[in-house]
């Protein structure tokens, strides 16, 4: 099936990373169930049976809640991938998913802590037990590298790099893509805590693993745990407040407070791993708080 061995060219050719590569199947499955429940062959579509299937995305089934505009844009993206690569393999002459647009998505600014609120945060883990030195050192890691969670929950005793104390740790980002990040000496002095006194605590519960952060059964801690560590440090922190953090929350301020700092938008991209500067961009946006502190500062008849 055409389907499939696009997903294997995803997987295999272009390395595509798990979380990415599970999306395209959900919502090439999508299409598919919807062209066989008009027995029409995924490689015999025509362009309008692509518009009928986008215009079910938008307006929902019984069986499935209509999309927002930015999970549209994704199954169309989806979907002009599939056809581009059946045109390229030979499979198709024309490409019906050609014409197919993807619908306007607003572009939200990613949502950064200040770094006061950042210092509440890390400030609010007790580090009296293993478990707090842990999640002290998984929290510091994040927002002095920038780092993904999943990218720090897969982080190795290996990956750790420096001479005299941990500086640098090595991250494998999407698509499998390597890159190195400096570690700053809040971050470095967390992780020497942590892995000289709360590991070999929680490791001695396990059969042995090279993760640098371990679950209380001395397993590698999962991705869900390590967003589990920043709900529960926001709930410390700002105990006044429903904060419901994103995961990334520490990745975008460590992008955000680099570029206010002055950080060539280029390195910040290098950084994070991002395939685009394109992605990096949307850190320099000025948000409408940034824009009247600005005026009400620099304009010369901005106060009575």
């Amino acid at each position: 099936m055409v389907i499939q061995t696009y997903l294997n060219h995803l997987a295999v050719e272009r390395g595509l990373a798990k979380n990415s590569l599970a999306a395209y199947r959900r919502d090439l499955t999508r299409l598919a169930a919807f062209l066989e429940s008009r027995s029409i062959d995924v490689l015999a579509v025509e362009p309008g049976d692509l518009d009928q299937f986008v215009l079910e995305l938008r307006t929902g089934t019984p069986a499935h809640p209509p999309l927002s505009a930015a999970s549209t844009a994704r199954t169309i993206a989806a979907v002009r991938g599939l056809y581009r690569f059946a045109v390229t393999e030979g499979l198709l002459t024309t490409d019906p998913a050609e014409a197919l647009h993807r619908p306007q998505v607003a572009q939200r600014l990613p949502k950064a802590l200040s770094t006061q609120q950042v210092s509440q945060l890390l400030d609010a883990v007790e580090t009296d037990t293993p478990v707090g030195m842990r999640d002290k050192a998984f929290l510091e890691l994040l927002y002095g590298t920038g780092s993904r969670v999943s990218e720090a929950v897969g982080l190795d005793i290996d990956d750790l790099g420096g001479d005299e104390g941990i500086d640098a740790v090595r991250l494998l980002g999407k698509g499998d893509k390597e890159r190195i990040v400096p570690v700053g000496s809040y971050a470095a002095s967390a992780l020497d805590q942590y892995l000289v006194r709360a590991r070999p605590a929680l490791a001695s519960a396990g059969r042995g693993t090279p993760a640098v952060f371990l679950n209380t059964r001395g397993n590698r801690l999962s991705r869900q745990s390590g967003w589990a560590i920043i709900q529960a440090a926001a709930g410390r922190a700002f105990p006044d407040d429903e904060v419901h953090l994103s995961p990334h929350v520490l990745r975008h301020s460590f992008a955000t407070h680099l570029l206010q700092g002055g950080a060539d938008i280029r390195v910040v991209q290098e950084l994070l791993g991002h395939a685009s500067v394109t992605t990096t961009q949307l850190y320099t946006k000025v948000t409408p708080e940034h824009l009247r502190e600005v005026y009400i500062t620099a304009h010369p008849r901005a106060r009575g």
